[in-house]
């Protein structure tokens, strides 16, 4: 449990997991039938990047803060607004002070009938998570292993609901371990949008990972990736995924926007690259 996201609030990781969720959001809200959020590592929830983590890697300089301010195409502007406005918010007086991490992002984006509900492992995160939410009726923070909660919290009561799983990879084996978790949680909720989240670095099992999920024979699994760097030469992070069960309809073809954009200017050599493609679909390739 060493692992901080005050130290990668707001880098490039963030930029394509938090404008997804955003899409996502936005989309269960187009029926007035209430939905639940539920968010597995949550984080504190809010990033302060002026602190002296988020200054001392200054991760969120390649991520966030080649956007914030950027003059955007009108189909990339729309797709962006629900998180970019989310951000913009937090920071009234111009600038980027502040990073919503996933649980702000979005209970910012909620109506009064849905709900949020954040777990949170780490004892000190738990309870800046808690206090950031202390006296919100549509939020409740639980101090409790992330894995644990996507059986003990499912099926929601709304019947509705957007599961994101979002763990640090500290340990060995986490991709199997999200492959198996992830197929018990099914099979309590199997009409939830599941949206994943995993690192791309130098031999990851990623196309073991991918295959693990198309295995499963879920109807629909929607992968998109974004690499900003070759990992040739890297031990770290080079790239992110998102795997995302029950995609609207729609999800596709934004991406297919939005992706393009996000390497372009994200971009941190010549490596750099995307791919959106169906791990299980109808368009499966």
């Amino acid at each position: 449990m060493n692992y901080r996201h005050i130290y990668h609030a707001g880098n490039f990781a963030d930029v394509l997991k938090h404008a997804v969720l955003a899409r996502l959001v936005e989309y269960l809200k187009q029926k007035d039938k209430a939905f639940r959020v539920l968010d597995t590592h949550a984080g504190i929830g809010l990033y302060d990047l002026s602190s002296e983590e988020a200054q001392k890697t200054g991760e969120w300089l390649d991520g966030i803060g080649r956007l914030i301010d950027e003059p955007l195409p009108a189909n990339v502007a729309s797709l962006l607004a629900p998180y970019l406005d989310a951000i913009k918010a937090l920071n009234p007086d111009g600038g980027l002070t502040y990073y919503p991490g996933s649980p702000k992002l979005a209970r910012g984006l909620l109506r009064l009938q849905d709900r949020l509900s954040l777990m949170e492992l780490h004892p000190a995160d738990f309870e800046e998570l808690h206090r950031n939410f202390d006296g919100d009726f549509q939020t409740r923070a639980t101090h409790l292993d992330g894995w644990l909660a996507m059986n003990a919290h499912l099926p929601p009561k709304e019947k509705r609901g957007l599961i994101l799983v979002d763990p640090p990879f500290e340990l060995e084996g986490e991709y199997r371990r999200m492959v198996d978790n992830f197929a018990k949680a099914y099979r309590k909720f199997p009409t939830g949008v599941y949206c994943l989240w995993y690192p791309l670095k130098n031999g990851a099992p990623i196309r073991e990972f991918h295959n693990a999920f198309a295995e499963l024979e879920i109807p629909k699994i929607l992968c998109a990736e974004l690499s900003v760097k070759g990992d040739r030469d890297s031990t770290g992070l080079s790239g992110s995924g998102l795997i995302i069960v029950n995609p609207p309809y729609t999800l596709k073809g934004e991406l297919e926007i939005l992706l393009p954009f996000l390497e372009e200017k994200l971009a941190q050599d010549r490596f750099a690259n995307t791919r959106c493609f169906w791990i299980r679909g109808e368009e499966q390739a």
